[in-house]
């Protein structure tokens, strides 16, 4: 089952009649429902009663009803109004533009617009390369999708994915200080969306592509990395990646594995299966079998129907292992699922090799129930923040453009890609290192500096820099 989070919390604006004790049964109410009591505050006090508002986290929309009722049917008690925090969150909008310089006289305007701009913009007609000191080009970049892949509730269109890009944008700014814009594309043509981003490509600086799904994501990224040079990244394949990388690296060290000697089973081939496998060999792993819902990828599988499914057979799976996924999970050392919830039992884990490493990273249900495989695991990561080990892009998409943009990377490359994993992994010292705690927190603020850093050095190293 799953836990409350504030994703569904909700404030009870409640009569309770002033009388000791009162409170306390509304307490016991939102408990026996299974609410996760949080702020308690006083709004009004009357003679006959005090209006509180109460804030609770549930699990889904119908424990909300179930903790409403419950509050409710405490005798005396009134719900007067209830408000759901996370769309209080999003009214309006989460993102504005604001301007850098002052408007308040004559002077500030003819220099901040006309007639004085005009000698900037006849600056980068003269020298383009300008554009990149005089304009918001080179800390801006486009967060670009179609709408088509959003998060665990799949093709929902451009409008409906327009609050993931804004929050997108702003764990730009928050953890790296990159001006990020959210471009939602009412189209599902390859061409046209091409076409779009190389349009508007001068306005920006770099470009991350979001929740595109399969296997277009793949041909769009390629097209646009040979038509731009500008640094394209679509980040549900290698955000995902690289934490993915980073938290390996960490978790092989404390089970005193090679990365190079270990069996990996990953479960679900799409965008992130496919770059966090990339991701890995480029690491130095030998010995990776894929498996998504047909059993198996192995050369000459019939089930192959995408280049990139055959890229994946001719890569992996050297022994051309088959079968379904409780097969070949059976003495394998790692297992990476970026799939589908409720896939596997302890009894599936207790199967693998001595001291197995469990990244179920399904959201918002793991592929392993976290309780279950608890402790049948050595270690064990989920894509959730209420448990230990979160597999969180925001460790790595915000510094890899901040250091692309800092030296005004072409591209990015597998390299830059591995120096930002070894860096996140970096950052968990080795005394601090744990079953527990084999990547940093997503609100650790050193992170986005120090994966900048060896991004651009590795950047320069392979010679894209332009700066």
């Amino acid at each position: 089952m799953a836990t409350p989070s504030a994703s569904y919390s909700v404030t009870l604006r409640c009569g309770i009649p002033n009388q000791p004790g009162m409170f306390a049964r509304v307490a016991t109410a939102i408990g026996s429902a299974g609410g996760d009591l949080g702020a308690v505050d006083i709004v009004r006090v009357q003679r006959a009663i005090k209006i509180r508002d109460v804030t609770v986290n549930a699990r889904d929309d119908h424990h909300v009803a179930r903790i409403v009722a419950a509050v409710q049917a405490v005798p005396g008690v009134s719900v007067q109004q209830v408000s759901d925090r996370t769309f209080l969150t999003h009214l309006g909008g989460k993102i504005e533009i604001q301007s850098k310089v002052p408007l308040k006289t004559r002077d500030d305007l003819s220099m901040a617009y006309t007639p004085g701009v005009a000698r900037i913009c006849r600056a980068i007609a003269a020298t383009p390369d300008d554009v990149y000191s005089l304009t918001s080009k080179r800390n801006m970049v486009a967060v670009v999708t179609d709408g088509t892949a959003v998060l665990g509730l799949g093709d929902i269109g451009p409008a409906a994915a327009l609050p993931v890009m804004e929050g997108k944008a702003i764990l730009f700014k928050e953890f790296a200080g990159v001006d990020a814009f959210p471009l939602c594309l009412d189209t599902k043509d390859v061409d046209a969306i091409v076409d779009t981003v190389r349009y508007l490509a001068p306005g920006f600086g770099g470009i991350n592509l979001e929740d595109i799904a399969a296997p277009r994501c793949f041909v769009i990224e390629e097209r646009l990395q040979a038509a731009l040079d500008i640094p394209v990244f679509h980040d549900d394949q290698h955000g995902t990646a690289i934490v993915v990388l980073a938290a390996l690296l960490n978790a092989l060290t404390i089970v005193g594995k090679d990365l190079g000697a270990v069996r990996v089973v990953v479960n679900g081939l799409g965008a992130a299966g496919v770059a966090i496998t990339k991701m890995l060999l480029a690491a130095g792993a030998r010995n990776i079998i894929g498996c998504d819902r047909q059993g198996a990828l192995y050369r000459g599988a019939p089930w192959i129907t995408t280049p990139i499914w055959q890229w994946y057979a001719e890569h992996t799976n050297a022994d051309r292992r088959q079968g379904d996924l409780r097969t070949l999970l059976r003495g394998a050392d790692v297992f990476i699922g970026v799939s589908a919830p409720n896939l596997l039992t302890g009894a599936d884990i207790a199967a693998m090799t001595v001291d197995p490493i469990v990244f179920a990273l399904a959201n918002p249900d793991p592929e392993a129930p976290y309780e279950e495989v608890e402790g049948v695991a050595r270690i064990i990561a989920t894509g959730r923040s209420d448990y230990p080990n979160q597999v969180n892009n925001v460790l790595a998409f915000p510094g890899i453009f901040r250091g692309a943009l800092d030296c005004r990377a072409a591209r990015i490359t597998e390299g830059m890609k591995v120096a930002a994993a070894r860096a996140i992994a970096e950052m968990v010292n080795p005394d601090e290192l744990a079953e527990d705690y084999i990547i940093p927190s997503a609100f650790n603020r050193e992170v986005a500096p120090r994966v900048a850093a060896a991004v651009a050095g590795a950047a320069r190293a392979e010679g894209v820099a332009q700066r």
